[in-house]
């Protein structure tokens, strides 16, 4: 089936030359292009329009789940004969396996796996293996390791009207593919048995297959509802694909063990050599409970620490992930945002080896746990071809390697970037207000930007004291809560959102016409050319778009930022009256978030802030020189990758050791 995009308007604006420049580079085998399109210039719908011309799988990798969802969301309206999918983390909620040296704390794998996300997972890697006409969603995860495809496609089960197949033989090639029996149909990947009627659930698909049997002979295969059990189609043949993204065989299962001791037996060895007894003992009595386990049940808690055995792959061999589904000539990648997307790619190799080292040295985990592992960079770039860079601000990186940079910088609405204004820090909050009833009168919202979770809520607290209904957005809300709240400003529940970094849901806020950065020339990177360029953006969906920078003293970054505002000012102003063009506001409609209904907010607020948290746990373990390296480090990098939140809790914490207030 070939790609057919359904909108209900054509390409408009900078899109027709955006998306005839993005085509000419990848016709062209161009190896990296940029598309530079401003906020609420369609890129989505560029996208979506060079995969139905160009008719070739895509991979769209954003950095959250939150611009993952929106992303979608936009795809499915636009191709709904078509498959979209979405990959993301099966967990609600996953706290990683570690060990603390310092108070020898040893923290266990505790995960909780949302059925309906690892359901789509599966459902993409089946489309990406059988379908031309594929786009997937997907978030970092897609570095991440995923079953041996191989495996996944060479073990299905072909089943035709006229075989012959006893039901109990079907039920055990079923269960060795990770079906399971159940007479709950609605959760997929499940199958069940009544007199001659045989019915399977895959997790791929929104029907059921009912089998009817006269003995051990298929007569008939039909298609039907899972609510109503109604039929829908009839099918001479079908193919039954895995329950599950990771499946192996028995003969594997037995390799694998051979492996896991060989490498235990080794790294035994070296422990007793170097007189580490404990170390020694601990790692044999953990990995034989492993492999008994293994034996019995053909699984084991921790089982991805061995998958390199499963996988056949040698030492420091990367792992199977969903692009090794995709045919690498044929596949095209777009990272969206990639300015985050990017620093986020390369980041996660790195965070991964440094948790999993002294698991090893300590002797819970034997060296292959090494090999469990997220992709680094370099092996991204290996596993694919083309890839086109999406983003409002790229960075040098981005601009330095693409051979074709499309500018899309005219909006099919008209709309203009909005006017900056530089306003004195002095009586900044009243001046906010006094803008505040302007923007009300006229039906309208705002968002504002402070430096710190602290200032977001007094800021907050003191609007509502005002009259002004506001409510402020940080790292201590969770992400359906942060999702609710922009749901509140979008339908005029509220009239301000007030934040450290309003950058990380992508806010899509067609209502918002003021945005006010407070303590602009504070240089850092709450306030750099990037942050500053961006945060401008969340004005540009509304046609009264203004952005107000509070400072005393115009910086570099606010300088460039302005700039660039006016740049791509001037060129739509001159668009726009060249073509008669008036401009309009985004007219977008509320929906619910596609994470809403299967969100564990418990789960959610208990694992928000990992990250941190894991660095914060070091100080126990490293000298105060040590410490502060790791938290300048990880400062800048969360920087870089624009989680600024995080960033200023390591910021803050760098302060309070060298002040002496180390707690």
């Amino acid at each position: 089936m070939k790609f057919e995009l359904k909108a209900p308007y054509s390409p408009r604006g900078d899109q027709p030359r955006a998306i005839k420049e993005l085509c000419k580079g990848l016709n062209n085998d161009e190896r990296f292009i940029t598309l530079l399109g401003v906020t609420g210039s369609g890129k989505t719908f560029t996208m979506a329009s060079v995969a139905e011309r160009l008719q070739r799988p895509v991979l769209v990798i954003s950095p959250n789940k939150t611009l993952v969802a929106q992303l979608y969301r936009e795809f499915k309206e636009f191709f709904p004969e078509n498959r979209v999918e979405l990959f993301i983390s099966y967990y609600d909620y996953y706290q990683p396996e570690a060990y603390i040296p310092a108070k020898d704390l040893y923290i266990e794998k505790d995960a909780q796996i949302n059925d309906v996300l690892s359901r789509m997972r599966v459902s993409a890697l089946k489309s990406v293996l059988t379908r031309k006409d594929v786009i997937v969603v997907a978030s970092v995860s897609a570095i991440y390791a995923s079953g041996d495809p191989r495996d996944f496609q060479n073990l299905n089960i072909e089943l035709e009207v006229g075989d012959v197949i006893k039901r109990q033989d079907l039920a055990r090639k079923l269960s060795a593919i990770q079906y399971s029996r159940s007479e709950d149909v609605s959760v997929g990947g499940v199958f069940h048995m009544k007199g001659d009627v045989f019915e399977i659930y895959p997790p791929y698909e929104d029907y059921g297959l009912r089998f009817y049997f006269f003995d051990d002979e298929i007569e008939r295969i039909v298609s039907i509802d899972p609510l109503n059990r109604n039929k829908i189609e009839e099918f001479d043949k079908v193919i039954i694909y895995p329950a599950k993204e990771f499946v192996t065989t028995e003969e594997k299962i037995s390799r694998a063990i051979k492996e896991i001791e060989h490498e235990l037996g080794e790294q035994v060895r070296k422990f007793e050599r170097e007189g580490k007894y404990l170390e020694a003992q601990r790692l044999k009595q953990r990995t034989m409970y492993d492999i008994e386990m293994l034996t019995t049940l053909g699984y084991c808690s921790g089982i991805e620490n061995y998958s390199r055995f499963f996988d056949n792959r040698h030492p420091g061999d990367p792992p199977y992930t969903l692009l090794d589904y995709f045919n690498k000539e044929e596949f095209i990648v777009f990272i969206d945002e990639s300015h985050i997307g990017v620093p986020q790619i390369r980041a996660m190799y790195k965070g991964d080896h440094s948790r999993k080292k002294s698991l090893v040295e300590y002797g819970f985990r034997i060296p292959s746990a090494f090999d469990n592992r997220p992709l680094t960079y370099e092996e991204f770039l290996e596993k694919t071809g083309q890839i086109v860079f999406v983003s409002a601000t790229p960075t040098n990186y981005e601009l330095s390697v693409s051979e074709r940079v499309a500018e899309q910088l005219i909006r099919p609405t008209g709309l203009i970037d909005p006017k900056v204004e530089v306003r004195a820090t002095d009586h900044q909050v009243d001046d906010f207000i006094d803008e505040m009833k302007t923007i009300k009168s006229r039906g309208e919202r705002a968002i504002a930007t402070v430096l710190t979770k602290k200032s977001a809520e007094m800021l907050s607290t003191y609007l509502n004291e005002v009259g002004v209904k506001s409510e402020y957005l940080h790292s201590e809300l969770g992400a359906v809560e942060r999702v609710e709240v922009l749901k509140k400003l979008r339908d005029g529940t509220v009239d301000v959102v007030v934040g450290v970094n309003l950058l990380r849901e992508g806010l899509d806020l067609p209502e918002v016409s003021l945005v006010a950065i407070m303590d602009a020339d504070r240089e850092g990177f709450l306030r750099s050319e990037t942050t500053l360029v961006q945060t401008i953006g969340r004005a540009a969906r509304n046609v009264n778009g203004k952005v107000l920078l509070y400072a005393d003293h115009i910086t570099g970054s606010m300088r460039r930022a302005i700039r660039e505002t006016n740049r791509r000012r001037a060129k739509q102003m001159i668009f726009n009256k060249e073509h008669n063009i008036t401009p309009e506001s985004i007219v977008k409609p509320l929906y619910e978030s596609i994470f809403a209904e299967y969100s564990d907010k418990d789960k959610e607020e208990k694992a928000k802030n990992e990250y941190v948290g894991g660095i914060l746990a070091l100080k126990e373990s490293l000298d105060t020189e040590e410490y502060l390296a790791v938290l300048e480090e990880e400062m800048l990098r969360a920087a870089s990758e624009l989680r600024y939140e995080d960033a200023a809790v390591l910021r803050d914490e760098m302060r309070s050791v060298k002040n002496g207030t180390r707690k």
